[in-house]
């Protein structure tokens, strides 16, 4: 029931920080004993209950105002889940190796999961309604009509549906399946330790990735040679795991007749296949423009004749080792988001005044960064690991990016406010490229320009190269999965066999190296998810593009954008920019953006 989290020193700060912000997570609830969260579970017990004694077997019996009603109450009973679910999980984030809140979020689930078995009915029922009859009560009912892109999705599952039964027994099981793997790779992943040489103690994963990104080559190479020792002892672990949960979405994919194990993403991201596979292939064709021809410009930089896994996130050689406090960091992006539109900075502003941001790297805390849209009725929370590096001042942009689009979709309702996750990068992507124009612009050196171009190009390349890597690895251990049981090291060898032809011949994989898909959320959380960081970036690409061609009007329409929510599909979306997805060319046209760059690149070495 909760919505999915558009994913990527302690609170005090430390390193020059400043204060770093916590959650204040009582705008949900005040705390997991609260009179409120009590009053609010009891409630929907009843309320699924009376629910499925009005409806079940009647849907096909009721008008127009009768199936808003309906919709309406359902609508409610999603927010309120959502409200408690959205709770337990960002108290669960926050220290996801505390036992208590792995138990809290647990029962949590539990609980709403049986409440919500009854409701199983609503979507098969839904389905079996005449076509004529539904189109009827639309056109009969403007305020019901305003529903129908649900209504559209809720159809596009007609013909994988199965019986009630089944499914009513997929959704009882669902707490020991996948989400129960999801529980136990989160906690493996938070819990970890490594022992990194020179360092004193052993570190967790956020502080041990960052040391990839360290300026000193030989911290760099301890940083992922300590990765690679921990992942390698653990990987029998992330093996089962990955087995398990690929093989039970290809038992449910056969189940369903769902024509590849692609197809349910798709579906979910109201995405035709043959637009992804436009987007793939565009990216893949362009791996020898991109990433080959900008890493081979990096080693030249770095005195290197081969590159290590360890030197891609490298600074350059003239970048400085600087620390970013946070009041910078909050200073930079919310006068580059003032710069675009000032209704842009004031709709981030509440996230820093209000409790609605935790940034600080604390013990047991999930990786990574992410922006939950929570319920409609309250607001998002952007969740950081912010240690001061320029490249978290871009995370910082990327998920308050998501936050505003969160807040801009709200008004559409808990049913119609949720982006397909193609669309979901769109003010994220956008809120990153604003700030990276303002710093650019504001570069007073070549030296500076150089290091933020590149270091651009390379978050473009880490989010469009990197990420359809990710895809076809995912395409190849699902397909391989379908046939059998995988080992470790069969697994390794599919992760080995997209990195060399991503990253290009510059590059050397140390031994360890091919157990890093280990770490990476998205394959567990939400398979093939991935691509939708590439689809973003191409279409704020072309947005860009767009805005620089064109100013006038631009905002209007990008807000309009953001304030729909789910509520139109991609093509209606970027109709009025002119703009179409299924047009290869709109792919080439994002991806040029990021070749130009390193065009310019290229011309500074002369």
């Amino acid at each position: 029931m909760p919505k999915t989290p558009v994913f990527d020193a302690d609170s005090r700060g430390g390193r020059n920080l400043g204060p770093l912000p916590d959650w204040d997570l009582t705008d949900l609830y005040p705390a997991k004993d609260s009179p409120e969260l009590a009053r609010d579970m009891d409630w929907l017990e009843s309320a699924c209950a009376d629910f499925a004694a009005d409806y079940e077997g009647k849907l096909a019996t009721l008008d127009a105002a009768g199936m808003l009603e309906a919709v309406k109450r359902y609508e409610t009973i999603e927010t309120v889940g959502g409200r408690i679910m959205s709770f337990a999980y960002l108290a669960y984030a926050q220290v996801s190796t505390d036992p208590e809140r792995a138990k809290f979020l647990s029962d949590c689930q539990d609980r709403i999961t049986a409440f919500t078995t009854p409701l199983v009915f609503w979507s098969l029922e839904f389905n079996r309604l005449d076509e004529a009859h539904l189109q009827d009560l639309l056109a009969a009912d403007p305020d019901l009509a305003r529903y129908k892109p649900v209504f559209d999705r809720i159809r596009k599952m007609k013909p994988y549906q199965l019986s009630d039964e089944l499914e009513k027994f997929l959704h009882d099981q669902s707490v020991v399946g996948s989400t129960a793997w999801n529980k136990l790779f989160d906690e493996t992943i938070a819990g970890l330790t490594f022992d990194v040489e020179g360092e004193d103690e052993p570190l967790g994963i956020e502080a041990t990735l960052n040391l990839l990104s360290e300026q000193d080559r030989s911290k760099r190479e301890a940083g992922a040679r300590a990765l690679a020792a921990t992942f390698g002892e653990k990987v029998g672990l992330f093996a089962r795991v990955h087995n398990t949960i690929a093989k039970e979405k290809e038992i449910e994919d056969r189940w369903r007749g769902m024509e590849t194990p692609q197809t349910g993403r798709h579906l979910a991201n109201d995405v035709e296949p043959e637009v992804v596979e436009a987007l793939r292939g565009a990216v893949v064709a362009a791996y020898p423009r991109l990433s080959h021809r900008y890493y081979k410009l990096k080693a030249k930089w770095l005195g290197l004749d081969t590159m290590q896994v360890w030197d891609r996130n490298a600074p350059l050689p003239m970048e400085t080792d600087r620390i970013v406090g946070w009041d910078e960091a909050r200073e930079t992006v919310m006068s580059a988001y003032a710069g675009f539109d000032s209704r842009m900075a004031d709709l981030a502003e509440p996230f820093f005044d209000k409790g609605w941001i935790d940034a600080g790297v604390k013990p047991g805390k999930s990786p990574g960064a992410f922006a939950h849209p929570t319920v409609t009725t309250a607001h998002p929370y952007v969740m950081l690991n912010y240690l001061g590096k320029p490249r978290d001042v871009m995370t910082l942009a990327h998920e308050l990016g998501h936050g505003v689009h969160q807040v801009l979709a709200a008004g559409q309702g808990e049913l119609l406010s949720s982006t397909p996750l193609t669309l979901a990068e769109t003010a994220s992507v956008f809120g990153e490229m604003l700030t990276f124009r303002k710093l650019l612009a504001e570069a007073p050196t070549n030296k500076e320009r150089k290091v933020l171009l590149a270091g651009k190009v390379e978050d473009m390349i880490n989010t469009v190269v990197r990420q359809i890597a990710f895809y076809d690895f995912e395409c190849k251990l699902h397909a391989a999965r379908a046939k059998g049981e995988l080992t470790p090291s069969e697994i390794n060898d599919l992760w080995m066999s997209v990195q060399g032809e991503s990253l290009g011949p510059v590059f050397e994989f140390m031994d360890g190296y091919e157990t890093f898909w280990a770490y990476i959320p998205h394959f567990v959380h939400s398979p093939f998810y991935v691509y939708a960081y590439a689809f973003g970036d191409g279409l704020v690409n072309a947005l860009y593009a767009a805005y620089q061609d064109a100013p006038e009007g631009f905002n209007d329409k990008y807000f309009d954008m953001l304030k729909a929510g789910g509520s139109k599909h991609h093509s209606e979306l970027l109709a009025p920019f002119g703009l179409n997805a299924a047009d290869p060319a709109f792919w080439d046209k994002g991806l040029g953006m990021i070749e130009g760059m390193i065009d310019e690149l290229e011309a500074m070495e002369g």
